[in-house]
């Protein structure tokens, strides 16, 4: 019989999934309804990946953590606030997400702009340098909402969803602003682009880390009394 921890588990897998599958459809889509009709623009698929963030974690942070993100899973459990054990179901059901939403960009839109694959525009260098400033800017962010009590008077979603959007805002236009390997990882193994990506799973993961550790050492101790 399954256990209620690993039926809890599984619950909490699949918002993962859910939540990464909207943000692959909704922002890596906004990036190919745009190459295709010019309608968005940069400054609407920065608003789109904001927005997305912030539905999906108002409809599933209570039941997962939204973190739909591998690099953010590991970072909380790099600073133990996740367990490692659960690291890999999270991270499976995050990336299993993100492959199954370009596949169904592939399907409804077909193969423009790369199904939203991120790719420098700069040097690969200057592309990991961002990557890794963004995501720590980011984790930093969701850390901050996530685990301490005193900041809780910004909503998370708003004030998460509002930093994906201004990371993507300045940064994309150079290095795409993933911040996300899962969210890289699915439309390029669909679209089969594979140059480059390993800055797209390196630079978040070192970024997030380094977010998730400033903000630990900079937040007021817990009074354990």
């Amino acid at each position: 019989m399954t256990s209620a921890a690993d039926r809890s588990l599984l619950r909490r897998s699949g918002a993962e999934f859910i939540g990464t599958f909207g943000l692959v459809t909704a922002g890596c889509g906004a990036i190919m309804v745009n190459a295709q009709t010019g309608a968005l623009t940069h400054v609407g698929i920065a608003l789109t990946f904001g927005l997305i963030i912030m539905v999906m974690i108002a409809a599933t942070g209570h039941i997962s953590g939204a973190h739909f993100n591998p690099a953010v899973t590991v970072a909380f459990a790099i600073t133990r606030h996740f367990p490692w054990r659960e690291v890999v179901y999270y991270v499976v059901a995050q990336v299993l997400g993100a492959v199954l939403g370009a596949l169904t960009l592939r399907l409804l839109i077909g193969d423009i702009a790369s199904l939203g694959a991120t790719l420098p525009v700069g040097s690969t260098l200057q592309a990991f340098g961002l990557e890794v400033l963004l995501t720590a800017v980011l984790m930093f962010v969701i850390i901050s909402a996530a685990t301490d009590t005193k900041a809780v008077g910004t909503p998370a979603a708003l004030a998460i969803g509002f930093t994906v959007t201004l990371d993507a805002l300045w940064g994309g236009p150079i290095s795409g602003a993933s911040m996300n390997p899962a969210r890289s990882f699915g439309p390029a193994l669909i679209a089969g682009i594979w140059e480059h990506q390993w800055v797209y799973i390196l630079a978040p993961l070192v970024g997030a880390s380094i977010g998730a550790a400033l903000y630990q050492w900079i937040r007021e101790p817990q009074n354990t009394r």
